[in-house]
């Protein structure tokens, strides 16, 4: 007979496999449609499979190019996307680890006052922001273009990677930059040498949240930006709702599955030390 710590591992699997199959049906329902032809998907039902292989919705998402061509292709929507969020995680993670060391190793008057500034920042929701950060762009003179959307999400982002550090660096014993600064290294010495190098946990844990933010980002896209300066999100929703006279679900679902394989495999090359960096940190401070 199986004994109770078997029957409730047994029910345990159970339970996640039904998860499993309820958030991996979606994803299913997408690929198999993005590969059929529409005859196959009126005649059809969502689970079938396709008769054969087809990637002609893909090319067309693609480049508007195959049979039944598209006004609004991904192409060029996809690398705005990659100017937008390669420079916005890379200057803000880079912010974010220097505020955080900032404010854990060298202390100084007030830098509780100022970690709490960075952590309501957390909490101000997308909208708040909007008419501000638009008169601002329009001030800089960078409304519609990358680097306006590369500011605001470098901004909106700061109070993530602010607290994501802190917290990881809190953790870091404090004898460490003395005895660095007894031996004459300075501020970003310090940074350089002994802190960054052993802060690649944290800093695969911020490259990952926000990548996965600005990338699939809608409504900053579609307030700060417009036409050919569009990120990719802005440009599905546009394939989808401005497409031919023929609602084309095969091409909808290829364009959506092409938007979203980049945080896909962000999260295929590095999940594994998201939860251990996330996690970094988290005991002490």
């Amino acid at each position: 007979m199986l004994n109770k710590k078997k029957v409730s591992r047994i029910f345990l699997f159970l339970v996640l496999g039904i998860f499993v199959f309820y958030y991996i049906t979606p994803l299913y329902v997408m690929v198999v449609t993005s590969l059929k032809t529409m005859n196959e998907i009126r005649e059809g039902n969502l689970f079938s499979l396709p008769n054969s292989i087809n990637f002609e919705s893909w090319k067309i998402a693609w480049t508007g190019r195959g049979e039944g061509t598209s006004d609004v292709f991904l192409k060029p929507y996809f690398f705005n996307s990659l100017k937008i969020a390669i420079p916005a995680l890379i200057i803000s993670t880079f912010l974010g680890a220097l505020n955080g060391y900032a404010l854990t190793k060298w202390k100084f008057k007030g830098a509780n006052l100022i970690f709490l500034l960075f952590l309501f920042g957390t909490f101000i929701p997308y909208q708040a922001i909007l008419l501000p950060m638009a008169r601002t762009l329009g001030l800089l003179g960078i409304s519609n273009s990358p680097v306006g959307l590369i500011l605001v999400h470098t901004v909106y982002g700061l109070g993530f990677t602010t607290l994501f550090f802190r917290n990881y660096y809190v953790s870091i014993s404090d004898e460490m930059v003395r005895a660095a600064r007894i031996d004459g290294a300075g501020f970003f010495k310090i940074f350089f040498k002994i802190i960054l190098p052993i802060s690649i946990p944290i800093i695969v844990v911020t490259v990952i949240w926000q990548f996965t933010q600005v990338w699939n980002d809608f409504l900053f896209g579609a307030t700060f930006s417009f036409g050919e300066s569009a990120p990719i999100q802005v440009a599905l929703n546009n394939l989808v709702l401005t497409g031919t006279a023929v609602k084309r679900y095969n091409v909808d679902m290829a364009a959506a599955i092409i938007t979203g394989i980049p945080t896909l495999i962000v999260y295929i090359l590095a999940g594994n030390y998201f939860i251990k960096g996330l996690t970094a940190g988290s005991v002490k401070g």
